[in-house]
């Protein structure tokens, strides 16, 4: 079997991560010919997944016109060299990835004749969050990617009603595959006695993010104040980091707002296992690979109950679930987990028992696996 995967950059992102994951794993699989990735080659603040990528023996193969902002010149130039490199590969199954390698990536893989065109949907490419034209174009470019898609992986159940609301193929199209990590290094992870201590003492409240809007950084902060008994660690970068320090140099937040900055994957277990609960106020997820992270280390969770977060954190069970933009109620259940460490400690027990086997890149790599097969099979069913 020939495979390509296709994603616009190969960033630090769970996406990315996903992709990667992916990619290293079905290699080791046999009926592999090859697992090819091809990637833009933009970066930014978020870091890069390449030498990552490197060590596991994935070189990609770069597309210096693929880019994530919209720029008929450089789509052009992205579709063509994507049409030429399906038609050489020869692949039997095209596997897509985010919004402008999704859709560029589809459209090339339908044009080169690839019998299997799958496309994975990681997180919400239109809704209340967006304008009302960029909602209507974007959901007009999945209606036509849509049209010549074998079928769709989403990480959420979530996020296939999101798209079959939208008039997007058919139930049947849809598989939920959640996007595996290594779940080992968190459930051993310890919390890091130095870090706690340059932090100066006292609870962690953490969120891993990127420092940039939709990330709910308004309220992060809205909660840091109301609850000066905690310190805040921020694991991630981006393009609000200027501002988001400027706020941490309030009186009242300074020193209690700490920047680990963008960390490398293997080291967010230590972080994350340091933190006593983490937040996550996001307002556009898929299912948010930093919830189950915390989950598997056994850390409740606050979050809002938006996509696929309400998956995983069961309202009262696994963490709490908050209305989006309500920092008041959003500090109150921080401060009665932080108050009471055995119901924090049971929450975070019964979230690690629900993530610990569901989100293995073993299990994500078997799937993808049986699917592949399957969507094959029905393409060549003598």
């Amino acid at each position: 079997m020939r495979v390509c995967h296709i994603i616009t950059r190969l960033i630090v992102g769970g996406a990315q991560e996903n992709t990667l994951a992916s990619v290293i794993g079905l290699r080791r699989l046999a009926g592999y010919e090859c697992v090819d990735l091809v990637s833009g080659a933009e970066s930014g603040a978020e870091g890069s997944l390449v030498e990552v990528a490197r060590r596991d023996g994935v070189e990609p193969v770069w597309l210096n016109s693929l880019r994530r902002s919209i720029n008929p010149i450089h789509d052009a130039r992205a579709l063509a060299g994507l049409l030429a490199l399906l038609r050489r590969g020869r692949y039997d199954i095209v596997h897509t990835h985010s919004g402008k390698a999704g859709f560029l990536g589809r459209l090339a893989a339908r044009a080169a004749g690839v019998p299997v065109i799958v496309h994975t949907i990681h997180g919400p490419s239109f809704g209340l969050f967006q304008s009302v034209p960029a909602n209507a174009a974007l959901k007009l470019a999945e209606r036509v990617a849509g049209r010549v898609t074998t079928h769709f992986v989403s990480v959420a159940d979530a996020m296939s009603r999101l798209w079959l609301d939208a008039g997007i193929g058919r139930p049947e199209d849809y598989t939920t595959i959640r996007s595996g990590f290594n779940v080992g290094a968190f459930t051993a992870a310890k919390p890091d006695a130095a870090l706690r201590g340059r932090l100066g003492g006292g609870p962690v409240v953490g969120q891993v993010a990127r420092l940039y809007e939709l990330k709910g950084w308004e309220t992060f902060f809205e909660v840091a104040r109301q609850l000066p008994e905690a310190k805040f660690l921020i694991v991630g970068d981006g393009p609000w980091r200027a501002k988001l320090e400027g706020w941490a140099a309030e009186p009242a937040l300074r020193g209690r707002v700490h920047f680990a900055g963008l960390v490398p994957p293997a080291e967010v277990p230590r972080y994350v296992a340091s933190m006593d609960i983490l937040v996550h106020l996001s307002r556009r997820e898929g299912l948010p690979r930093a919830v189950a992270q915390a989950l598997a280390a056994g850390k409740p969770v606050v979050a809002h109950p938006l996509d696929g977060t309400p998956e995983v954190v069961t309202d009262g069970e696994t963490g709490f679930l908050v209305p989006a933009g309500d920092g008041v109620a959003l500090a109150d259940r921080v401060l009665r987990l932080l108050r009471d460490p055995e119901l924090a400690a049971s929450m975070g027990r019964r979230g690690q028992a629900r993530v610990v086997e569901e989100f293995t890149v073993t299990e994500m790599v078997a799937r993808l696996d049986e699917l592949y097969r399957s969507l094959i099979s029905k393409c060549n069913p003598g």
